[in-house]
């Protein structure tokens, strides 16, 4: 599983990236956790707010950070 964490650095971004590492680690999944900051990959993506979280290159959420318990929900 690939988790790519999408943002320019700001706080919100840094924040799902922990948030997201600490999901993948409850879950007991094996995941790669990417963090982008290239502005053009992430337009690429079609999104125009972050934070975002794409999964296997998906965009599973974007403009909000997302709980521990939810990022497990979308790794389900």
């Amino acid at each position: 599983m690939k988790i790519e964490i999408l943002g320019t650095g700001c706080a919100k971004c840094k924040t799902l990236f922990n948030a997201t590492k600490e999901a993948v680690a409850k879950s007991g999944k094996f995941a790669q956790i990417d963090k982008v900051e290239d502005v053009v990959k992430i337009m690429n993506y079609g999104v125009m707010s972050t934070p975002a979280i794409v999964v296997d290159g998906v965009v599973k959420s974007s403009g909000k950070v997302l709980s521990v318990e939810e990022i497990i929900a979308i790794l389900e």
